[in-house]
């Protein structure tokens, strides 16, 4: 997603949607209230008299539809609302759902625009590297695409492996297995980086195994214990990974997260929990406000968003960071144990 234009004055935004993970922070900044334009095609009754002379046609029109509810599919981010202007043909106030696909441009109109929901729409466009995550057994591996809000899960492959057969070449069969499809991962989605995890040497032998020199280049290693997907979140935080993974959003929260865990652990540098969160932006102490996004969808469908819109905004005047944590991955489900939302202290406080 690029911004096409910002008039923040005006409080608008033009946008222009790129990628289809766009459409999944489009969700969590277009809200309830907001007005976004857009061209679309709607039905239209084309003649005059009774309905055996009309005619039902589709034109591409540009509307402007204030925000009910969105929707996110697999190829579009849907927006349905009351139509606010007048295009012929088409009555005011009547309802339409805007369907946001790829190559589409879209003005998005708020009261108030906050930082945070800029910044969202600078990281979508950022380029991020392509990586693919591999935790591997002596007879399985799990592969995963590693995404900004988390990580899609690929593929689970079982080796077909018979204990009378030789250890070398049972070995050799299934790692042959694994690393074609690892190279027909990494044409596919571009792949930079390769992480082969395992919980002994296996991933060691794989490598070993890997003849494409420029294949062999983009792998990395890392040690995992766990099984099933629990092994990616593992790989996720191992230190070899954050290397690679450093600049992705999900290292990030996982490690605000962390932060605020041990703050907590100590007394120290931490708030948790609408009550001693307000209190503390109210103070100007928040460096870090961590909210989840299912957090945010709750107070929303609670009609209490302004409560944390409030705290948001506080936080922003005060020069802090605000952070909207992902729940598809484990660092937004443990804010979500705190009650969604948190915030890392500049200094230490008493609550009332």
């Amino acid at each position: 997603m690029r911004i096409v234009k910002s008039n923040l004055k005006g409080n608008e935004v033009v946008i222009a949607i790129t990628n289809p993970e766009d459409f999944w922070y489009l969700s969590h900044i277009i809200e309830k209230g907001d007005a976004v334009i857009s061209r679309t095609l709607r039905k239209i009754k084309l003649g005059s008299g009774d309905e055996r002379q009309q005619s039902m046609v589709k034109k591409s029109v540009v509307l402007d539809v204030e925000v009910e509810k969105t929707e996110v599919t697999e190829n579009s981010l849907r927006v349905s609302g009351k139509i606010l202007n007048d295009v012929e043909e088409i009555r005011k106030g009547s309802y339409h759902t805007l369907s946001l696909e790829i190559n589409s441009v879209a003005t998005i109109k708020k009261q108030k625009w906050l930082r945070f929901q800029i910044d969202k729409i600078k990281e979508s466009g950022l380029r991020q590297p392509s990586i693919l995550i591999v935790a591997l057994e002596r007879d399985n591996a799990s592969f995963a695409l590693m995404k900004k809000y988390g990580f899609e899960h690929l593929l689970e492959m079982n080796g077909d492996v018979e204990k009378k057969i030789m250890k070398e070449n049972v070995k050799n069969n299934f790692y042959a297995e694994v690393i074609c499809k690892i190279k027909e991962y990494a044409e596919r989605y571009s792949i930079q980086k390769i992480v082969v995890a395992s919980p002994a040497f296996w991933k060691d032998d794989l490598v070993k195994e890997v003849k494409d020199k420029e294949l062999a280049k983009k792998i990395i290693t890392a040690t995992c214990h766990n099984t099933g997907k629990e092994r990616i979140n593992e790989i996720i935080n191992r230190d070899e990974v954050k290397k690679i993974l450093k600049e992705e959003r999900i290292v990030q929260e996982n490690m605000l997260v962390e932060e605020l865990m041990k703050e907590i652990a100590k007394n120290n540098l931490a708030a948790y929990g609408i009550k001693q969160v307000k209190e503390a932006a109210i103070a100007g102490a928040v460096k870090e406000l961590l909210a989840s996004d299912a957090a945010i969808k709750r107070f929303k469908e609670e009609n209490r968003y302004n409560e944390i819109d409030e705290i948001m905004s506080l936080v922003e005047g005060s020069s802090g960071n605000v952070n909207v944590i992902s729940t598809e991955h484990d660092a937004g489900k443990r804010l979500n144990g705190l009650g969604g939302i948190a915030a890392i202290l500049r200094y230490k406080m008493s609550y009332s």
